[in-house]
This record gives C-alpha cells, sequence and structure tokens, in this order.
C-alpha cells in the first residue's frame, strides 16, 4: 500500500482536531494540492521545523555528547522557556510579503568561542528576536546605489537574520572605532573564529544571524553540503555538483539570494551548473590590483569611491602589518570590472555580488545574489552582497501589520498537524498513523467506522522525537474497508513561537 502525505502546510488552524479518513481500495491524488507556483517570494521560506524548539551547544563538550538544549542563559541572555526555530508565519498583500520569525536556526546552534583554541568561551548567545520583517513584491533599481547598514540587511529563508559583510568597526584616520568610515573591517576575516559550525553568531543583543556562507542551512536544502555526524561539522561536497542551488535568503531590496551554483551560462538552463565567480580579488599586486603591502593603504578602490562619494586619499588606511594584515578590510579588495575583466565573460557576480539571470524559480530571469565561495568550500569576499544594496531596499523590521494580508503559512505553536495516511504493518492487523506534532504537544489518537463510535488509542501506544509523532492501532484489522482517525492536542507546554 502506498501512503499519501496530505500537504497542509497553507491552512490557517482554527480547530486542534483533525480527521484521516483510510481507504483501502485506492490512494488518493493530491498533487493539485502541491502545485507548483511561481511565487517564490512567498513559497521559498524554509518551515518544516517550525513546530520544533530550537537548540543549541553551549560548550564543545554538549557538542561531543550531543547534549542540545532548549533554554539557556549567558550574560544578559536568558532564554528561560523553549522558543520555536525560524520563521512561524508568512503574509503577503499585493505589495509586500511578511514574515515572523524567531531567528533561531532549524539546525542546531552553537558553540561559540573567543580563540581558535576554544579555550575562551564567547560572552553572547541567541535569543529569541520575535521579529516581523517585511519584503516587497514589486522591486525597483536605482540609479543612486544605497549603502548597506548594520542589522539585519535581509533574512535567511530559514528565518535567521542576514548582516553585512562588516564586523561594525572601521579605520577613522588613528584607530579603529565601532560605525562605519572609508576602511571597514571585514566580518568574516576578524570575526569567523567566534562563529558556531553553521557560521553563524550574535552581537550582545542576541540577533543571530549569518555575515556568510550559510553552510548548515545548505545542508537542509540540500545545497550541495556534507554533515560529518561524529564531529558535528559541515563541508562542501566533494561530489560533482549537478544541480543549480535553492533560495537561500531574500534581501530587504527584494531580490534573491541563492547558494553558490548557478547556470554556466546565465541565460541558458541547459549550460550546465558550477560555482559562481566572485568579481572581487585582493589588492596584493595580482590581477593589475595595486600591491597595498608594498605601497601602504593610501587609497580606496574605485567601487568605493563610487559608493562613499568621497575623495580616494581622504582617508588613509593603516599601514599593512601582522595587526593590520591584507584583507583586514573590505576596501583592501579591488573589483575586476574596474581593472579591465569583463563582466560575464572573466568573472560572474557583479558589484554587488549578484546578476541577472535565469534561475529554477525564475524561468524568465530576475536579478539574483550568490553567495561566494572559494574552490575549496571558504567564504569569498563579498559573501552574500556587496557594500550596497543593487535595488531599492524598501524593505525591513516592522512594528505591526498594518494592511490586509493572505496568510499562506502558519506554523510554530500554531502549527497545522500534517497527516500521513495509515499503513498497515506487514504480517499484522496494526496500523500506524503518522504526523507532525508540535514540539511540547500532547495528543489523543481515536479512531471509527461509522462517526458514531470513537476508540481512543491509549497513551503508552504513541511516542513523539521532536516534532514527528507516531500512534498504533492494534485494533484495526488491515481488512477494514473504510476507517477515520481522529488526532486531537489536548495541551501545549508554555513555550515561545
Amino acid at each position: 500500500m502506498t501512503a499519501t502525505i496530505i500537504n497542509c502546510s497553507k491552512l490557517r488552524y482554527p480547530m486542534k482536531t483533525h480527521i484521516l479518513r483510510f481507504v483501502l481500495a485506492s490512494t488518493a491524488t493530491l498533487a493539485s494540492l502541491n502545485a507548483h507556483s511561481a511565487d517564490a517570494l512567498v513559497e521559498s521560506w524554509f518551515t518544516p521545523y517550525s513546530g520544533k524548539y530550537a537548540r543549541l551547544y553551549a560548550t564543545d563538550a554538549d557538542k561531543n555528547s550531543g547534549n542540545a538544549v532548549s533554554t539557556w542563559s549567558r550574560g544578559a541572555i536568558n532564554q528561560n522557556i523553549p522558543a520555536r526555530c525560524g520563521v512561524y508565519f508568512v503574509g503577503s498583500s499585493a505589495d509586500w510579503v511578511y514574515i515572523r520569525s524567531t531567528g533561531l536556526g532549524s539546525h542546531i546552534m552553537g558553540p561559540w568561542y573567543l580563540n581558535a583554541a576554544h579555550t575562551m568561551i564567547f560572552p553572547n548567545l541567541p535569543r529569541n528576536a520575535a521579529t516581523l520583517y517585511r519584503i516587497p513584491r514589486n522591486p525597483s533599481v536605482p540609479a543612486t546605489k544605497t549603502l548597506t547598514g548594520l542589522g539585519p540587511i535581509g533574512y535567511f529563508v530559514d528565518g535567521v537574520a542576514m548582516f553585512d559583510t562588516r564586523d561594525a568597526f572601521y579605520w577613522n584616520g588613528t584607530r579603529e572605532a565601532n560605525g562605519g568610515g572609508n576602511w571597514n573591517r571585514d566580518a568574516w576575516v576578524n570575526e569567523s573564529v567566534t562563529f558556531d559550525p553553521a557560521q553563524a553568531h550574535q552581537p550582545g543583543d542576541g540577533t543571530y544571524h549569518y555575515h556568510a556562507n550559510p553552510v548548515a542551512l545548505r545542508y537542509l536544502l540540500g545545497d550541495h553540503v556534507e554533515f560529518n555526524a561524529a564531529t558535528k561539522t559541515y563541508s562542501e561536497s566533494t561530489s560533482p555538483v549537478t544541480e543549480h542551488s535553492p533560495i537561500l535568503a531574500w534581501v530587504r531590496d527584494a531580490c534573491p539570494l541563492y547558494g553558490p551554483y548557478g547556470y554556466a551560462n546565465a541565460t541558458n538552463p541547459a549550460s550546465g551548473v558550477r560555482r559562481m565567480i566572485s568579481g572581487y580579488v585582493l589588492r596584493n599586486g595580482q590581477n593589475g590590483t595595486q600591491n597595498l603591502t608594498a605601497v601602504g593603504r593610501g587609497n580606496i578602490p574605485p567601487w568605493a569611491l563610487r559608493l562613499y562619494n568621497v575623495a580616494a586619499n581622504q582617508v588613509i588606511g593603516p599601514n599593512v602589518s601582522a595587526q593590520y594584515p591584507l584583507g583586514r578590510y573590505m576596501e583592501d579588495n579591488d573589483y575586476l570590472g574596474d581593472l579591465g575583466y569583463t563582466h560575464g565573460v572573466d568573472f560572474d557576480l557583479d558589484e554587488h555580488n549578484g546578476r541577472f539571470c535565469v534561475t529554477p524559480e525564475f524561468p524568465n530571469g530576475t536579478y539574483a545574489y550568490f553567495v561566494s565561495i572559494n574552490s575549496n568550500g571558504a567564504p569569498a569576499f563579498p559573501y552574500n552582497i556587496g557594500r550596497a544594496f543593487y535595488g531599492s531596499p524598501t524593505g525591513g523590521s516592522v512594528a505591526s501589520i498594518a494592511e490586509t494580508v493572505v496568510t499562506n503559512f502558519v506554523g510554530g505553536s500554531n502549527s497545522v498537524l500534517k497527516l500521513s495516511a495509515p499503513v498497515a504493518a506487514a504480517g499484522s492487523g496494526n496500523i500506524t498513523l503518522t504526523w507532525s506534532s508540535v514540539e511540547g504537544g500532547t495528543y489523543v489518537v481515536s479512531g471509527t467506522s461509522d462517526f458514531q463510535n470513537w476508540t481512543t488509542i491509549v497513551a503508552p501506544s504513541m511516542t513523539a522525537t521532536g516534532i514527528v509523532a507516531t500512534a498504533a492501532d492494534p485494533g484495526s484489522a488491515a481488512t477494514d474497508a473504510l476507517r477515520f482517525y481522529r488526532v486531537t492536542r489536548t495541551a501545549l507546554a508554555n513555550s515561545e513561537n
């Protein structure tokens, strides 16, 4: 017998009771419920784990022993009750798509340290951000570009915040200070030691975020990443690339961010798939660049001049040294398009780290950013997007939804049950039901053949792990022509979305 999965992820949740019809004679076809839609901005959010608690490893010892906790406390962060993963609401109008997210990863987060030897614990832990963020449905492309700011510049499809390439420090002419200027510190170069295996971390306010290649999310989405269960680490797969990367995030200018693999020819999906090549190179004397180690940081590169609207030598950076090594600042990189190389021929991604191209979600073409990695899988500058948005960044955080919207997804503690058809166990009359539960929920399962008399399946026959629950019905003969089941949530533990 074939079990049919019923996808109810886009329905509202007005009731806590769901009835499943089981007909042995045939298998229902539900293709219409799973039909592909072209509305990628609505449909690309990663929500399968929205009913599951977010978890983290607080230390290496916890990671090594598999002790992932759902509550935590360190410094000013006190997550005293569990919070669920990522996106728990998606709504849309003609002009906007709204998401609500805890900002916590669907993968196990952490641990975080201040040094490579992992002898100094990182002082910050994530918190439930409880954010409401909107992204425009009708993007526009301005002639004058807007610089990225500190804080979220978009959201990854797992509901984790995207931060820009900087680490919030810059050279002010005499020292490094908090803020932004002409010489902005590169977050990957300067802070990656504090990233967890997913390549994310959080500041003092607990906003968990990615600056570069979100490798754990890519693993969950099947984007050419492998997971080592023994070390609990991620790495780029060494097998041949065969599929275009999925959408990983939406930037506040309404442009999608894909993983690192796109079509070899930007407008030809039959051209094969390969890693996208960044348009930036280090200013080390190669590829026609200045050698900043030899001549000093006397001027910022042309791409920065265009964006910052300042004189090249208005602020001179510190000489390259052990304290201020080459690559420490974003402006230690040149854009190949300014050095005589041709975009689309010699490299793939423009100075914003994107290109106009066709993708599986946009067969007629779109402007899209791509994650940049080197051939060994390490993040490559400018990582996710460049120093300025390609489109108008009209999206952002809002306090409330001030218009009528269509509810496209409701999850978290209000998740709709997703039931599978019961399947007769081989060699017995047992029937087992499987459904996606809400973690912390308590359920009662009962069955009937006539809608008059309901038989409760006793609690000991029901087990739950994470958000997958099962219950066996030993009283149902495999030869029953028709039987119905009812799953009712009777309680929910104290928790946060």
